[in-house]
């Protein structure tokens, strides 16, 4: 079930709870256990998230390295060409 479901499902439940007037105690109970399932599931995707983010910029680290290092290859293999066209 997706954040955004659970949050609609939790509203639902409490307006349901709120327009029924004398709420019954099972009833509010139902509508906190929703609520602290949506909390755990926003806890669950924004962690699932920072480790994406983390990948993401890990990728982004090596792909840099990557091309300085082909960068310096470039200019080693110039040199070398330079030098050899000059005998």
């Amino acid at each position: 079930m997706t954040l955004k479901t659970t949050l609609k499902l939790t509203a639902a439940a409490a307006s349901l709870a709120v327009l029924a007037g004398c709420a019954s105690t099972s009833a509010l109970e139902e509508v906190r256990m929703t609520a602290e399932s949506a909390q755990a599931d926003a806890a669950e995707a924004r962690s699932i998230a920072v480790q994406a983010q983390n990948t993401a910029n890990q990728a982004q680290r090596d792909a840099q390295a990557a091309l300085q290092m082909s960068e310096q290859n470039r200019d080693e293999m110039n040199r070398m060409f330079s030098r050899s066209m000059q005998k």
